[in-house]
């Protein structure tokens, strides 16, 4: 590889308000176009906007969390351009005294740990929604997203590959989750990306000419569209021409960018401040109450699961990896240590690990979109622990329990699950299977130890995954001692 890859990202995030960033016009996602406008966010003349309070807290959170200095004079700059979603031809938003600044955040690959920083977070709103019409050959333009508070997150070129760009966009995403300061739903356009993107001859440490990939909307259109750029540009520079600095669009059923536009600087956007809205100052007193009602963070969270619930690092990780699954996960654990008067964390994790990720990929879904509460889940690993169903059973249950909701000793009794304890029925069936695998018998007394395994197989087969497993392994081990 002669070249290496630079990249820095900006990061759009609708903020979790009620109303938009200047006006009291709602927020709520999917309402019929050009339902939720007034002439504040249409930008009529004479219609005069104030600062949503909400929205600038929660951006101080999102600083806070980022380790991020917070400003504490800020002013609203008016960056000015025309597009048909923008009805004011300018955007409200923050050049010159943006609300954090100077912050980071550590992400993990492949087990070190690089640091990524931050250089701003600024607030601003975001523009209308184009639907374009092909057939038509005409655009709609829906106004309800127009004035929705956002905020960007800025990073320094620090990231070097698409794998780092993907692993602090998922960090991000959680922590901002994690907050409550966005849903963070890229199919809805809460979340959004744009990568800048340039190369250089290794050893080089003066940066190339770099283009920006605007509105990447997953996490996967952003780590193709990066190999695919670079991989552009170095097929560029080794024919001998010259990257152009520009705005690009990454098609992602291509797999290609295209070429929008040449990138424009903040001079083509005359920044001034909006004299519409005043100066506002944002106090220690603010700063320090909002610090002192933050939630715990995935670091943390991390790191308390794994000292507190004596979980290996990768269980840790994957447990926090949304705040719902964390969540559910201690509630789990409270419960069941409750019933056993013992910790049972790695139990609770396996399950939730295995058979509740299995399922949600499975089914496509969320685990707040399944009927499990850790009240069922913990009733479940008492019916185990009880021997009233076997394990393979209990996953049967497990998944009806999920979309049901129904209780699991419940679907047990209605299916007649109930574990097969009773040792002369088993032994019967065991001899049955021994009569009926002389060749397997032959193979097991051979020293061929995978042979008890299809045994064992065969008995739990004809009990339809009945039968007590512990009992089944005892009795076929005494009957293929007494077999001629």
């Amino acid at each position: 590889m002669k070249y290496e890859t630079v990249v820095g990202l900006e990061i759009h995030v609708e903020l979790k308000t009620q109303s938009k960033m200047f006006c009291a016009c709602s927020t709520a996602f999917g309402s019929e176009p050009n339902s939720q406008c007034c002439p504040i966010c249409l930008g009529i003349p004479g219609a005069l906007p104030t600062i949503n309070k909400k929205a600038v807290e929660l951006a101080i959170k999102t600083g806070l969390a980022l380790n991020c200095k917070i400003s504490e004079y800020n002013t609203m700059d008016r960056k000015n351009y025309f597009y048909p979603d923008l009805p004011k031809a300018y955007q409200t938003t923050q050049q010159y005294h943006p609300i954090c600044r100077d912050g980071y955040l550590d992400i993990n690959i492949d087990g070190r740990k690089k640091r990524v920083g931050i250089t701003r977070i600024h607030l601003e709103e975001d523009a209308g929604k184009l639907i374009h019409d092909s057939e038509n050959s005409l655009s709609l333009i829906d106004y309800n997203r127009a004035g929705v508070p956002l905020i960007e997150i800025v990073t320094e070129p620090h990231i070097e590959s698409p794998e780092e760009a993907v692993a602090f966009l998922e960090e991000l995403r959680n922590i901002l989750i994690y907050l409550d300061v966005s849903d963070c739903k890229m199919q809805e356009g809460s979340l959004r990306c744009d990568v800048n993107l340039s190369i250089r001859p290794k050893g080089q440490t003066s940066l190339g000419t770099r283009t920006e990939m605007k509105n990447l909307n997953s996490f996967r259109a952003v780590q193709r569209a990066i190999k695919n750029e670079a991989e552009r540009q170095q097929n560029i520079l080794e024919s001998g021409g010259e990257i152009l600095q520009e705005t690009r669009r990454w098609d992602d059923l291509k797999g290609q960018s295209v070429a929008m536009r040449e990138k424009q600087e903040a001079d083509d956007y005359r920044y001034f401040q909006d004299p519409d809205l005043v100066p506002f100052i944002i106090d220690n007193q603010m700063v320090e109450k909002i610090k002192n009602n933050m939630p715990e963070l995935p670091a943390q969270k991390r790191e308390r699961f794994v000292s507190e619930y004596g979980l290996p690092e990768y269980d840790s990780r994957i447990l926090t990896s949304s705040r719902e699954l964390a969540d559910f996960f201690e509630a789990s654990v409270k419960l069941y240590d409750e019933m056993k008067g013992s910790k049972e964390s790695k139990t609770v994790s396996n399950w939730l690990m295995g058979d509740l990720m299995r399922l949600t990929k499975e089914l496509g879904v969320e685990l707040g979109d399944l009927k499990l509460t850790p009240s069922l889940l913990v009733q479940l690993l008492k019916l185990i622990d009880q021997g009233v169903i076997s394990s393979p059973i209990a996953k049967e249950v497990f998944d009806e329990m999920c979309q049901s909701g129904q209780e699991p000793d419940k679907i047990v009794e209605k299916k007649g699950l109930r574990q097969i304890s009773d040792i002369d029925q088993l032994k019967e069936i065991v001899r049955e299977v021994i009569q009926e695998n002389p060749k397997t018998i032959a193979d097991y007394k051979a020293g061929k130890k995978k042979a008890f395994g299809h045994l064992v197989g065969q008995t739990m087969k004809k009990t339809k995954g009945k039968a007590n497993p512990q009992l089944v392994n005892k009795l076929l081990q005494d009957e293929i001692n007494i077999f001629q």
